[in-house]
């Protein structure tokens, strides 16, 4: 039987450590910094823009879900997106302006949170 070589374990070792260390930094919200970047950019700071900035703390937010769930690939995918849209704010802004109203409504409607019906609610146990 052959001796397993020293530096054949510790490349393996170091190997499995940097995997660790990727899967860990796989999706880095923090290092989006968003609240940095509203408080650096005058244009995400003004009162007509409010919505934006609820729309980007949204979408952190919802990074962080997808990180808690373990979806690492698309909390990165969405860090990227939050770091394309406070990079160029006035774009960002601009591309917002969303003013359709039936569509707002629909939205609100939509996250509203729904009761089961009271056929349901009123079986028997």
């Amino acid at each position: 039987m052959r001796p397993f070589p020293l530096w054949s374990g510790l490349t393996a070792a170091l190997v499995l450590l940097a995997g660790a260390a990727t899967a860990d930094a796989a999706c880095d919200v923090k290092g989006a910094k968003l609240e940095e970047a509203i408080a650096g950019k005058s244009e995400l700071r003004e009162t007509a823009n409010k919505q934006t900035v609820r729309d980007l703390r949204t979408l952190r937010d919802a990074a962080i879900v997808l990180e808690t769930y373990k979806y690492e690939a698309e909390c990165e995918r969405l860090v990227a997106i939050v770091r394309s849209l406070t990079a160029n704010p006035e774009k960002t802004i601009e591309r917002g302006g969303d003013t359709d109203e039936e569509k707002a409504e629909d939205l609100m409607e939509a996250r509203e949170p729904k009761t089961p019906p009271a056929a349901e609610t009123a079986k028997p146990k």
